[in-house]
């Protein structure tokens, strides 16, 4: 029977607890360079690229249908989520 590692969900819990106390490593209104790792519906319905700066999630609207997952991007920041553990942006231009 296969099983998962020992303390793979504590740690994932504990990874969760300290993104939601730390200061975004983002700025409102400021462009940032990261890889698409993957991407994902929005709840607007449109493709969003799914990215991290130092970690912090970042979901990049207004991708063009020619970037793919592993492309390098840049999106300035626009939002944060309502406890500030993600953002969005919008696409600026492939890097």
């Amino acid at each position: 029977m296969w099983r998962r590692g020992s303390g793979g969900a504590s740690e994932s819990k504990r990874a969760h607890d300290a993104a939601q106390e730390r200061e975004p490593p983002v700025d409102l209104g400021e462009t940032y360079e990261f890889g698409v790792t993957e991407f994902t519906d929005h709840h607007s319905g449109e493709r969003v690229a799914v990215g991290k700066v130092e970690g912090f999630v970042v979901f990049t609207e207004d991708v063009p249908s020619s970037v793919s997952e592993g492309d390098v991007v840049r999106a300035t920041v626009t939002s944060f989520n309502r406890d500030e553990t993600s953002a969005d942006a919008i696409f600026e231009e492939t890097a």
